[in-house]
């Protein structure tokens, strides 16, 4: 196990403070000793005081030189933790602003719905209308709450959820049949290639998360009149892979390596950035990384569309590292 304790903040401050101090009761010392002695010195062993004065000058000066590195080598490390920590810190500051958007919207729309439904006497349509909206909002709320707790279930490493060998392409096939309020914002077109089989040892559970968040993403940041996601399964070698492609508003080439933190989100110019809580895309991954798989994106820039690969290895012990040089990972 690494020594991690050694680059502890608190470790280094109190390592680089050792350091001034040592420094500085150094050349006090040196300097009290030299002016002191000098002369019984020279009485003593006949030596010119200058070759004496360099040679202990030097000395330390290199000693002085190396602690003064190590202070300010503590000190930019100090510094370079502070900054990481106040990004940390804006990062919790905006998902809390998020999350309470997220939760605060579907209730208060809940609570109009039902205020409308006991004041106005409404007729039968009018209510199996707003119980749409009631449910929609309630959707939304669990599905916020469960996301929150899948991520928290995976970051523990303790999820025991079952896997099962599925044949790939007729999992999508049903997923996208079952799911039809994905595809009501646009086209979802899926072209499995005749490279199969395409089984493999997945959790359903977690991989309908996983195809759900990103056709939602590919329609949420789209701006295309026919909005289009294009859904692709190959087998290559010992993987099965999954793109998933888009005529969104594509990935800035700055962040095609960010979005998948944690709470972090792509600001939309011109647009409130508050929908979404940030974690969508971070829970891919961690998914990902619960099936041993990898997944990154790519965009030819914006305007362009992007692009999302999910390579799931399938060939021997499920919890083999596998190794794809052709799809590098992001």
């Amino acid at each position: 196990m690494k020594p991690r304790w050694i680059l502890h903040p608190l470790v280094i401050f109190i390592l680089s403070t050792a350091a001034v101090v040592t420094s500085l009761f150094l050349y006090i010392y040196w300097y009290m000793r030299v002016t002191t002695n000098l002369d019984a010195i020279l009485i003593r062993f006949n030596v010119d005081r200058n070759e004496v004065l360099a040679s202990r000058v030097w000395v330390v000066i290199l000693i002085l030189s190396v602690l003064m590195a190590v202070m300010f080598t503590g000190t930019f490390i100090i510094f370079l933790y502070h900054q990481k920590l106040s990004k940390l810190y804006a990062l919790q500051q905006n998902f809390i602003h998020t999350f309470t958007h997220e939760l605060k919207t579907p209730v208060t729309s809940l609570k109009l719905y039902l205020d409308t439904a006991l004041k106005y006497r409404l007729y039968t349509e009018e209510q199996r209308k707003y119980i749409d909206y009631m449910v929609q909002d309630v959707s939304r709320l669990s599905g916020t709450i469960n996301r929150m707790l899948m991520i928290a279930k995976l970051e523990s490493g303790h999820f025991q959820e079952h896997f099962e060998y599925v044949d790939l392409a007729e999992f999508i096939q049903t997923f996208l049949k079952t799911h039809s309020d994905l595809t009501r914002k646009g086209v979802v077109m899926f072209h499995p290639t005749e490279s199969g089989p395409f089984r493999c040892r997945i959790n359903e559970t977690l991989f309908e998360v996983v195809l759900s968040n990103l056709i939602t993403n590919a329609f949420r940041y789209n701006q295309s009149e026919t909005p289009r996601v294009d859904i692709y399964l190959e087998r290559e070698s010992d993987s099965i892979i999954i793109r998933i492609v888009d005529n969104g508003i594509g990935i800035p080439s700055s962040e095609v390596d960010k979005i998948f933190r944690k709470f972090y989100k792509i600001e939309k110019p011109g647009q409130n950035n508050t929908t979404g809580s940030g974690l969508g895309l971070y829970l891919v991954k961690s998914i990902a990384r619960a099936h041993k798989a990898r997944v990154f994106a790519t965009s030819p820039g914006l305007g362009k569309g992007s692009e999302f690969v999910f390579m799931l290895p399938c060939t021997g012990e499920f919890h083999a590292a596998q190794s794809h040089p052709s799809y590098p990972d992001r």
